[in-house]
């Protein structure tokens, strides 16, 4: 090996192993986005005992819309499963499919602003005098 080509196998290999930790980042922060989709049709279907269609029925409701992958399939997210499952245990106890759509979505409206206004508060309450 020529000495002038070390300095660039061990440059390429330093750089190959920030580029791998900075992949490997971004892939522990997909983990824990609950809006990355993360889980086929199927997968979604069996984590939430459900079937296909009641998935394909809720994204007809407009309660939920997957994403779809490069290949057209559908992938859904943490977040779209638990209203999913929400939704399963309202039609479960008999309220029809709409209705149960309508209520995860006011729930989860009204989850998010909860989340807004105690966002809020933390950012003015250093701010407010003892």
């Amino acid at each position: 090996m020529k000495p002038s080509q070390a300095p660039v196998a061990v440059a390429t290999g330093a750089s190959t192993r920030v580029r791998a930790a900075r992949e490997g980042m971004q892939l522990a922060s997909r983990f824990d986005d609950d809006d990355f989709p993360a889980y086929t049709m199927g997968r979604a279907a069996e984590l939430i005992g459900v079937t296909p269609a009641f998935l394909r029925s809720l994204g007809e409701a407009g309660l939920i819309s997957p994403q779809r992958s490069t290949g057209g399939h559908r992938r859904y997210s943490r977040h779209q499963l638990r209203l999913a499952g929400r939704a399963r245990m309202l039609v479960d106890e008999g309220m029809a499919l709409s209705a149960a759509c309508r209520v995860v979505t006011l729930e989860d409206q009204l989850e998010a602003a909860h989340r807004r206004i105690a966002e809020l508060e933390r950012q003015i309450s250093p701010t407010q005098p003892a």
